[in-house]
């Protein structure tokens, strides 16, 4: 076995011909995302402006500018936070527990991070806060973004509220950007008739994946927004590339990206670590795992992400629940595994992308609308007018409860969980 072992050893000499191909000046794939980088200055000047545009009075200054209406509930939201409003841990655990809590000894080591997807509008976040401070529940850790951004540009300041609101509540968010193969560039993709060109992947074809580069490097510089969603290995390869020239990029790889087993993850983490800096990070730091994944798949893949060093740096992202339609064969739910799973793998955060399937299936035999993913790829206009506004309200409020639901059962077993940290780690 080990002579066998033996044999998958990597030439230095293979590594210094992978060198030189990137260093070669005319290496053209690489002269065109140097080309773009340039664009937006240096690394240094590149990082600058972002820093400044990241600034949450700079971010609350652009929104007066504009006179957006959602300064107002930033100001309410820091108001509450500020005087304790949100229920802390402590509290949260004495209500599931009683009077056991005080005794506990909780795995803070292997906390779970709470995460939400998609949220797409501000003024569903602060509908949100509203009810977490009502009922005592917990505000998400993280949250994912899928909305066009062109359109929250536009939206009276949608993009900018949000970015402040993360910086209030702690919490970490993730935004996709719109080259993403459905914007009418990837010819296989135009809606559930052709849904068989995902066969073919997701992607972004031919110059796509550059036009990716410099939609972020302009998200990046003007607002701050430090974390986007990845979908495809060039882009992949592109993020590591930026990290590499020193840009303080970060990204998280999608679910679409399809890694469902061991080898895939080990593939990719080891791209990550062959191109990380020299102090060990990446910019890779969420992993998003396939729906069909098991927890086997998952601890064998802890064991070499900690082996490599990125135990703390990239985050293994699980669908608890997932849209009713569109996506996966419903009943899915896959609490009961991460419970399994919570109390010896670390930094693993539970992704909550539709209701838990009971409250779906209600829904549904109510004749109303369940939880949809093509619901991602709609206007919001054109939601507002078909009346559907509300009922996406609704269907975001039941991930909400979904999450409140993992936190509860997490800490039933003296697991730990990260909410917003701001609100409720006091």
């Amino acid at each position: 076995m080990e002579d066998l072992r033996e044999r998958l050893r990597i030439d230095d000499s293979q590594l210094a011909a992978i060198n030189d191909l990137i260093l070669d000046p005319d290496n053209e794939a690489i002269t065109a995302l140097l080309e773009i980088v340039a664009k937006y200055g240096t690394p240094e000047e590149i990082n600058r402006k972002a820093e400044e545009a990241r600034r949450l009075d700079n971010l609350m200054g652009r929104l007066a500018d504009i006179q957006s209406p959602y300064l107002a509930n930033l100001e309410w939201l820091i108001e509450q936070r500020d005087a304790g409003a949100f229920i802390t841990e402590a509290e949260y655990r004495r209500k599931v527990l009683g009077a056991r809590a005080d005794t506990m000894t909780f795995k803070d080591d292997y906390a779970v991070t709470l995460e939400i997807s998609a949220a797409q509008y501000f003024p569903y976040l602060r509908i949100q806060a509203d009810r977490a401070i009502k009922e005592g529940e917990l505000m998400p850790g993280r949250f994912i973004r899928v909305r066009k951004m062109k359109e929250q540009e536009a939206d009276r300041g949608d993009i900018l509220a949000f970015a402040a609101a993360m910086q209030i509540m702690g919490a970490s968010y993730v935004e996709t950007l719109d080259t993403k193969g459905t914007d009418g560039s990837n010819i296989h993709l135009g809606g559930p008739a052709t849904i068989t060109g995902y066969f073919g992947g997701v992607g972004q074809p031919n110059d796509h994946a550059l036009q990716w580069v410099d939609e972020f490097l302009y998200y990046y510089t003007t607002y701050g927004i430090k974390q986007v969603l990845n979908i495809n290995p060039g882009t992949v390869f592109l993020g590591y590339m930026l990290y590499r020239l020193g840009i303080d990029n970060e990204f998280k790889i999608s679910v679409y990206m399809g890694n469902d087993n061991p080898f895939a993850a080990l593939w990719t983490l080891i791209g990550a670590k062959m191109f990380a800096r020299e102090d060990g990070t990446s910019p890779l730091i969420g992993f998003n795992w396939s729906n069909s994944v098991n927890n086997e798949t998952m601890e064998i893949t802890a064991e070499f992400r900690k082996a490599l060093g990125f135990e703390n740096v990239v985050r293994f992202e699980h669908h608890i629940t997932e849209t009713y339609r569109s996506i996966v064969i419903q009943p899915y739910l896959r609490r009961d595994e991460l419970l399994e799973l919570a109390d010896h793998v670390a930094n693993i955060s539970a992704k909550h992308e539709g209701g838990d399937p009971e409250i779906e299936q209600k829904i549904e035999a109510e004749g109303g609308h369940p939880s949809d993913i093509l619901d991602y790829f709609r206007d919001k206009d054109e939601i507002v007018e078909s009346g559907d506004w509300d009922a996406l309200l609704k269907n975001y409020l039941n991930k909400h409860v979904a999450l409140n639901r993992t936190a509860h059962a997490l800490t039933e077993r003296g697991l730990s969980f990260i909410a917003a940290p701001n609100l409720h780690h006091r």
